[in-house]
């Protein structure tokens, strides 16, 4: 999960990429979700999910055309510290 701020005036850029990026993940054996809080329209909550580490968002190499919405993203956003650690699912079971 990474908390963004998205800069006055880029909500709608922002978005549209996120839902390039979101798009292209669910092709690709991965999913992205984008929360917004309510009263702060600029603050954003992104979900990112996948079955292993190695097709993760935040570790995996990423295709060109996802490292280009990618740049999109952070040319209009701000990502808060440590918005790419990764966390791993801890079932009941295990």
């Amino acid at each position: 999960m990474s908390r963004v701020r998205v800069r006055e005036g880029s909500e709608e850029a922002y978005l549209a990429a996120v839902r390039e990026l979101a798009a292209l993940a669910e092709t690709r054996g991965w999913h992205l979700w984008i929360f917004r809080r309510s009263g702060e329209p600029r603050l954003f909550l992104e979900c990112s999910e996948s079955r292993s580490a190695e097709i993760h968002r935040a570790t995996a190499e990423r295709p060109d055309d996802e490292r280009r919405i990618e740049e999109r993203l952070r040319a209009i956003a701000t990502y808060e510290p440590g918005a790419w650690d990764l966390w791993e699912e801890v079932r009941s079971s295990d």
